[in-house]
């Protein structure tokens, strides 16, 4: 409620402001020109010194550009506002997410020891009890690596350990490893590829780009999860094809998915868990690869296809002619 206020408060003060500058703009014309009509009827019978040739514009027009500047100025801020408003908001998601996810593996946590503490517990479900313990320490693990993750992000830029893959190769590694990660069926991916081309990739920042593109497929569907991966050149780049049959993404929220804090709330999955940074750290990743990524989904309940774009790196000697 607050933040919503204070959007409307901002938008209420921009809009003074303009009425303001326009009502400024007004009197300094209505000024000017009644003053040169003035001169120009009455300035020789009031003083014979008083000679009108040409009216000085020149005041005329810097008033003018002046408060130009000024209504400029003021949509620059009101931008500005709206950029902070807006993030603030995407920052207060991320912490009631992130807040909400700590608590839930550590009541579980609590509630198991408290159990073992104060009861006799059969051993078969002793195990039990441990084994769901082992989930929970794990999930919490994952959860604060994906805070920490977030401000270690800009400086493993500069750290990035880029080596020469065979594109087909590195992606079918990629995703067999994700999907033994992801405990998913034989028959979940769908892989294909018919590009020879090389790619210089971080292996293991690409694996986290795989990594949050399955566990986002995997968020965002209600049925039997199907995943298509399928390569192919393009002129000098390759492109990744990652699509799967989820609920989709309706088309005013595609441009802002890769957007930080950014998620997707859809009546169909309401309680879907995430900090909204997967999407946003996969961009950042293909954009340290002098890549791009892109979105589209007919709509809701279509499905959706990621393409990345990454450009095609030949061989020392690849390229050299046969007498060299």
């Amino acid at each position: 409620m607050r933040k919503r206020y204070s959007l409307a408060y901002n938008l209420a003060i921009f809009i003074l402001a303009q009425i303001v500058w326009l009502a400024l703009l007004g009197l300094w014309i209505y000024w000017y020109v009644s003053n040169y009509l003035i001169f120009e009827k009455v300035g020789e019978k009031v003083s014979p010194q008083i000679v009108i040739d040409t009216p000085n514009v020149f005041p005329f027009v810097g008033g003018i550009v002046l408060l130009v500047g000024l209504s400029f100025s003021m949509v620059l801020i009101f931008r500005h506002l709206n950029v902070q408003i807006r993030l603030t908001r995407l920052y207060d998601n991320f912490i009631a997410n992130i807040t909400h996810e700590l608590k839930s593996p550590l009541s579980s946590l609590q509630l198991y020891l408290e159990t073992l503490n104060t009861r006799n517990v059969p051993p078969e479900k002793q195990k039990e009890f441990l084994e769901q313990m082992i989930r929970d320490t794990a999930r919490l693990q994952k959860l604060i690596s994906t805070i920490l993750e977030i401000s270690a992000l800009e400086s493993r830029k500069n750290k990035a350990n880029f080596e020469l893959y065979d594109c087909c190769e590195i992606i079918s590694r990629l995703l067999k490893e994700a999907a033994e990660q992801f405990r998913l069926e034989d028959n979940t991916i769908d892989f294909n590829c018919d590009s020879k081309a090389n790619i210089s990739i971080d292996v293991n920042a690409f694996k986290m780009v795989i990594d949050n593109l399955i566990d986002n497929s995997i968020k965002y569907t209600t049925g039997e999860l199907k995943i298509n991966v399928s390569v192919k050149t393009s002129l000098n780049k390759v492109e990744i094809h990652f699509t799967d049959n989820g609920i989709g993404i309706p088309p005013q929220e595609q441009k802002n998915v890769f957007q930080k804090f950014y998620r997707i709330y859809d009546a169909d999955i309401p309680n879907v868990k995430g900090t909204g940074l997967g999407l946003y750290w996969v961009k950042e990743i293909i954009k340290n690869h002098k890549g791009k990524i892109s979105v589209k989904s007919e709509g809701k309940g279509k499905g959706t296809t990621f393409i990345i774009e990454l450009p095609i790196v030949k061989k020392p000697h690849e390229g050299r002619g046969k007498n060299e």
